[in-house]
């Protein structure tokens, strides 16, 4: 689930979140993700009726660790991958106002959509818009 912050037992300490601002349709949506040992269980969380959005952040194994972005399109019932970023973990900031990613425009040419996220890492983020 992608709105859970998860806390540290001591409840002092905060786990470390990725948090992406996905636009579309003129509303913004504020995504959270923890980190994953594994990518696979990763889910899709819908956004509006098309576009499907994926964030995984994996922070171990130090030699695959990566925060990796995917969007994609609904068609007949299945997902088809529009849109793939990897990012090194810890990535490094734009400095732009709009985190490690910048401003993302993603197109799917069947509907006329257009999705837009930047994400950032809070602890990371320098500028915001």
């Amino acid at each position: 689930m992608f709105a859970t912050i998860v806390f540290v037992s001591s409840g002092l300490a905060r786990a470390e979140t990725l948090v992406c601002h996905v636009s579309y349709g003129g509303e913004t949506l504020i995504l959270r993700a923890q980190p994953v040992t594994s990518p696979y269980g990763v889910p899709v969380r819908a956004i509006g009726s098309y576009f499907l959005f994926r964030m995984v952040f994996q922070t171990d194994p130090p030699d695959l660790a990566a925060i990796k972005l995917y969007v994609f399109g609904e068609r007949e019932g299945q997902p088809v991958p529009i849109h793939q970023a990897t990012y090194p973990y810890p990535p490094r900031e734009q400095g732009a106002g709009y985190g490690f990613t910048g401003l993302q425009a993603v197109y799917e040419p069947v509907r006329d959509g257009e999705i837009q996220y930047w994400c950032e890492l809070p602890g990371q983020r320098r500028g915001r818009r």
